[in-house]
């Protein structure tokens, strides 16, 4: 008697790509810790490594239990795998609702941590890379307007700075064309001008309103993506759930065997 071996193995080969792309993150993120100084930026939440390492070690710590589990039959290993996929996926749909029902909370929590990210540009490559990424694919510039960039101690347009950049905005908020792709300049000077002659220049909307506008847009891409991890969530839970089961059920079938045959092997009295 044994397990269901299609149970068995769809399980584990969830898990192992998973567990696999969470060790891809990890490689990935550590590579980008070792890579640039250490200690540029100390929080969480703005340094795309630190991100994408934390993400990582989750993923493939909570998914090597599945593997192992699922691979030896170990009903202890699947059942804290269960327990922490069970958790995720409740800690996912709440952050979902509560970021619905409170999304003027989550936008100023957004302004607050896209300033912060403005403020270190220069500081860590990671974060420099990240903004100018999006910057150049959402065609915008800063986080509400292109003169958020006095934030950042290089770009501020007090006439104290003494930065050769000081008024200026990254290359990456320049408005593309044949002049502004050989004139990496082209942001210099563009805080001191007025919406209506920056925007020749640069683009002069920030990224926050830009990005939402792109989330509703593409509000279904997103709504299925999220939708459709969850329910491959759900259906890995379940497959772990059925193979507790099963174990459990062959662990008592095989003691209730033993026991006949040693009340048999036994001489009447």
């Amino acid at each position: 008697m044994r397990t269901n071996q299609v149970i068995k193995y769809t399980l584990f080969a969830s898990c192992y790509l998973f567990w696999v792309a969470g060790g891809l993150m990890v490689a990935v993120g550590i590579y980008a810790r070792l890579s640039k100084e250490g200690g540029a930026v100390d929080s969480l939440l703005a340094d795309p490594s630190l991100v994408l390492l934390a993400v990582g070690i989750l993923v493939f710590s909570v998914t090597f239990l599945g593997c192992l589990g699922a691979l030896r039959d170990i009903t202890l290993l699947l059942k804290v795998f269960a327990w922490l996929l069970l958790v995720i996926f409740v800690l996912q749909v709440v952050a979902a609702v509560l970021g619905f029902l409170f999304s003027g909370m989550v936008m100023e929590k957004a302004t607050l941590l896209m300033g912060r990210a403005i403020a270190r540009y220069r500081d860590n490559l990671d974060l420099q890379n990240l903004i100018d990424y999006i910057q150049k694919k959402f065609e915008c510039c800063g986080v509400h307007s292109y003169k958020d960039w006095s934030q950042n101690v290089y770009f501020d347009c007090r006439d104290s700075n003494p930065s050769l950049e000081r008024c200026a905005v990254p290359f990456s908020c320049c408005v593309r064309g044949e002049e502004a792709a050989l004139n990496t300049m082209c942001g210099y000077g563009t805080q001191k001008l007025k919406p209506w002659k920056a925007e020749f220049l640069v683009h002069t909307e920030g990224c926050l309103e830009k990005t939402v506008r792109w989330g509703r847009s593409n509000l279904f891409l997103v709504a299925g993506l999220a939708f459709g991890l969850l329910v491959l969530e759900a259906v890995v839970f379940f497959l772990a759930v059925l193979l507790i089961y099963q174990i459990d059920f062959i662990i008592e079938k095989r003691k209730s065997v033993r026991r006949r045959r040693r009340s048999k092997s036994c001489p009447a009295k």
